[in-house]
């Protein structure tokens, strides 16, 4: 009897468990059924709440063709720009030197009446300091050789000439051509004979 009553009892609790294991199993697949039915659910929602991949592949391309439209239409007008700045570059120049040019007519003009020499030479001096003037305001300056040491970054040597002194032993003897910087660049290098 005591044995009918250990098996009843473990009977008893071998069924509990079997029934707490059933609930718990029961349980634990109930939120995990839901969980996937609100997953299912909030995915729906998210592809009827955004636009199909097409509407937003379409939007993205009318993006991309009005951002390349707007570039190419600033490359054409910048090219534009350019070439119109390449074109009038030296306006203003060519504006400072006409003066000049009416200098030299006018002088030109004067040559042809006048028998004074004294009075021609003169007027020709003063359109050159004018003209001298007006490209040193535009940059030009004359570079200084005679007497100079000799640099091949400045000078073009065209001969060398026994130099009449010790002292003038390497250095420029005589200027053929007048060297000019523009802005501090040289723009045509100084034509020498350098002594020996």
């Amino acid at each position: 009897m005591k044995n009918e009553k250990t098996q009843e009892n473990s009977a008893d609790s071998i069924a509990d468990e079997q029934t707490s294991t059933e609930n718990n199993t029961h349980t634990n697949s109930t939120p995990q059924d839901s969980s996937t039915d609100d997953a299912a659910e909030n995915s729906d929602e998210i592809v009827e709440q955004t636009p199909s991949h097409a509407d937003e592949v379409k939007l993205l391309n009318e993006k991309y063709l009005r951002l390349y439209s707007d570039f190419e239409n600033f490359r054409k007008r910048t090219l534009k720009e350019r070439i119109d700045l390449t074109n009038t570059a030296g306006e203003a120049f060519f504006k400072a030197i006409l003066p000049v040019l009416d200098d030299f007519e006018r002088a030109k003009k004067s040559m042809e009446n006048s028998t004074d020499i004294a009075a021609i030479k003169e007027g020709v001096d003063l359109v050159q300091h004018k003209l001298k003037n007006t490209l040193q305001q535009k940059g030009l300056e004359e570079m200084v050789s005679l007497e100079q040491t000799f640099d091949p970054e400045i000078h073009e040597a065209i001969t060398q000439f026994p130099a009449p002194s010790d002292n003038l032993k390497g250095k420029v003897v005589d200027e053929l051509e007048k060297g000019y910087y523009l802005n501090g660049k040289v723009i045509r290098f100084a034509k020498v004979v350098v002594g020996s």
